[in-house]
């Protein structure tokens, strides 16, 4: 009989013990980014049914490891058929500043071949996607975004993370 009791206390602390406790110590993570690529016309360059669209968009990160450090991003299409690149994570992370051991802001930086055919023959435009996230305890975001060193996105509350870049 103590065995039983002795057990089940034991199980009692065990489950006590999993419990997840409060709720609003979570860190909420935003750092899924939308790249939109369109002409001056307004038209969606990784749609294949425009002209001069680009088929192929290999993202390599420059921080990583090794010189070729392929990145993982894919072509989505919203309901309204708009095509874009989504990019959720892969490239490495430095720190860029860190103001306190609550507050940090950290970079990513990718390296973004865009290819397309143009009179038979292909043509990469190489640009800079360059990623800055801010870290605290409750939230880690995309904070900044910037194109070929040109800021093209700067978060706001409640807005997704998405960025139209015009070729």
């Amino acid at each position: 009989m103590r065995n039983i009791v002795f057990g089940i206390l034991i199980i009692f602390f065990a489950l006590l013990s999993c419990r997840s406790g409060d709720e609003d110590s979570l860190q909420q993570i935003d750092q899924i980014l939308h790249l939109y690529i369109k002409n001056s016309a307004g038209q969606d360059l990784l749609n294949n049914k425009t002209p001069g669209y680009f088929f192929a968009f290999p993202m390599n990160d420059i921080n990583g490891n090794t010189n070729v450090a392929p990145v993982n991003a894919s072509l989505k299409m919203r309901a309204d058929s708009a095509y874009y690149i989504e990019y959720v994570a892969g490239a490495k992370r430095l720190t860029l500043d860190s103001i306190s051991p609550d507050d940090r802001t950290y970079h990513s930086v990718i390296a973004l071949a865009l290819r397309r055919t143009v009179n038979n023959v292909t043509d990469t435009i190489n640009d800079t996607l360059e990623i800055q996230y801010h870290w605290t305890p409750s939230a880690f975001q995309v904070s900044k975004v910037y194109y070929n060193h040109e800021l093209k996105f700067t978060k706001e509350p409640g807005v997704p993370n998405v960025v139209t870049i015009v070729k």
